[in-house]
């Protein structure tokens, strides 16, 4: 299996398809870069190279115990990047890879990417505070973590068959493949990483950093998101960028990428085409 081995000796698996122009995909909690397939068949298919790395502690990179934070997770970010040699990039994130994206490009600054976007995505911040009177309460992922804790196969499970797709919803058929798929590439990535995830993509603000990037940034979010509600996400990040287009699908639920990823593929191919 491809991989490289970290600053800290951790080792990160990666798929690097094709050639062209690269599209870098970061996933989201808890999963792995198989959640981009959908993704990554599209853009191979019109002649982009699609590079997409599981996240330390996810999938089939190294189940370390520390790390599990978004600096980490930028910088493991940074080193594929750079092991891969990288240049005018499309930086495409999902969920808490939207955070992974935004906090690299703030961090790692844009001298190896061309433009941006994140679905779904965590930024600005999720947890509710002073400053953010709209955010969850920290309550909400405190019974996360306690779940991850204790019943993590049932509970990745429930949330598969539930929210995450919005197959709860009336009148909503779930789909029996996509919930095993989410629950497998779930159940792959380590207990610990998943628990200290759960703080990094909820507790993390991003607000400073979303300020200081200038790459164009594409906004995707439905307004029927149930794990990083629509409202206080994916509005305010757009605001906060300087070069940022929010673009809003009525009824998507917080997976879109793999059951609305027709309408997904066709939004990112477009704007990498503006």
């Amino acid at each position: 299996m491809p991989t490289i081995t970290t600053a800290d000796g951790t080792d990160i698996f990666y798929k690097d398809w094709g050639s062209g122009q690269p599209v870098v995909f970061s996933h989201g909690w808890p999963l792995s870069a198989d959640d981009w397939d959908a993704q990554m068949m599209f853009f191979l298919g019109h002649g982009y190279r699609v590079v997409a790395h599981d996240r330390r502690g996810h999938g089939r990179s190294a189940q370390v115990a520390d790390g599990h934070d978004m600096d980490h997770y930028a910088d493991d970010l940074a080193a594929v990047v750079e092991h891969l040699d990288l240049h005018d990039a499309i930086h495409i994130g999902h969920s808490t890879g939207g955070g992974e994206v935004v906090h690299y490009l703030a961090r790692h600054g844009e001298g190896r990417a061309a433009k941006a976007s994140i679905i779904s995505a965590v930024p600005p911040l999720m947890v509710q505070t002073e400053a953010n009177p709209g955010g969850l309460p920290k309550s909400v992922f405190d019974d996360l973590q306690k779940q991850t804790a204790t019943r993590r196969s049932a509970f990745y499970r429930e949330l598969a068959a539930g929210p995450f797709y919005g197959f709860n919803r009336p009148g909503v058929e779930p789909d029996e493949a996509v919930i095993l798929n989410w629950w497998r590439q779930a159940m792959m990535g380590g207990a610990k990483a998943s628990y200290d995830g759960i703080v990094a993509f909820s507790q993390t603000d991003f607000t400073e950093d979303l300020k200081k990037i200038t790459i164009p940034v594409l906004v995707i979010h439905g307004d029927d998101d149930q794990i990083v509600p629509y409202a206080d996400a994916g509005p305010l990040s757009a605001k906060l960028l300087r070069n940022g287009t929010l673009k809003t699908h009525k009824g998507f639920p917080h997976g879109m990428i793999t059951t609305q990823a027709d309408v997904v593929n066709a939004d990112l191919l477009a704007f990498i085409q503006s």
